[in-house]
């Protein structure tokens, strides 16, 4: 028992692993791509976890309820984390993950997505006070939200340091900028496309990396790709924008 725990945690507590991830510029490459993603596929997530909040009467209840929240989403990361470096060995695993990820591509592609939902907690008779009910479903939507972008962190980097930081820096930006975040995807609606695009790339990347293929893209080359996306789409978004207001101002001179 003791020595599984520490296949599935002990690469955390090695010094030098966190050494080494902290003082290599390809691997903080790697944890902004695993940050980019977090925030693109996550925002919606926490408008739907501070809507939970919403059942709360005051708002120091509710800054307190998403405080509870982030740490309880901290944890159950950790945890995830280990068990997910520890599986995605079994090639099974891999090819289930990229299974799933494709679906998760091609859901969005084809509009039939159905965006996670959650009911506010209602006026119904409780077996335990508001605040820890509101806290307990925020923890469980944390749950269900975390695991697309944990088996996507681990596909891209299997050090579970580089996905652990990736993972707290992401729910602490997606919590902290949400709104921030919904307007700039506002401006500039390429970025979610351009986001599950990335993670039907993570699909392939993971399926070649089974046995039978064998073909493994280094992460800080994802970690550019990744770069690169994000570049090439700002620039179309650009040319689209010019585009159109070519055709406006055509338009205008024309009337």
């Amino acid at each position: 028992m003791f020595d599984l725990i520490g296949k599935l945690y002990g690469p955390f507590f090695s010094l030098h692993n966190w050494e080494t991830v902290i003082s290599s510029g390809s691997d903080w490459l790697v944890i902004f791509s695993l940050v980019l993603i977090e925030c693109l596929l996550s925002v919606d997530n926490a408008v739907v976890l501070a809507a939970q909040t919403q059942a709360l009467p005051t708002k120091e209840l509710r800054e307190k309820s998403l405080f509870y929240g982030i740490w309880g989403a901290y944890i159950f990361r950790f945890l995830i984390i280990g068990m997910g470096v520890y599986l995605i060995n079994f090639w099974e695993i891999k090819v289930l993950g990229a299974g799933y990820l494709l679906f998760l591509t091609l859901q969005y592609f084809s509009k039939s997505r159905v965006k996670h939902t959650r009911k506010l907690v209602s006026d119904k008779k409780r077996h335990i006070p508001l605040f820890w009910s509101v806290v307990i479903q925020i923890e469980l939507m944390d749950i269900v939200f975390s695991i697309d972008s944990v088996l996507a962190s681990l596909a891209i980097s299997p050090n579970p340091v580089i996905v652990l930081i990736g993972g707290m820096i992401g729910i602490l930006a997606m919590r902290g900028v949400a709104e921030l975040i919904m307007r700039l995807m506002r401006i500039i609606p390429e970025l979610e496309p351009m986001a599950y695009g990335l993670i039907g790339l993570i699909a392939v990347k993971l399926f070649i990396s089974i046995p039978v293929i064998d073909i493994e893209i280094p992460a800080a080359g994802f970690g550019l790709i990744v770069l690169a996306a994000v570049v090439i789409t700002l620039i179309i978004h650009f040319l689209r924008r010019k585009g159109r207001q070519t055709a406006d101002g055509s338009h205008n001179n024309k009337g």
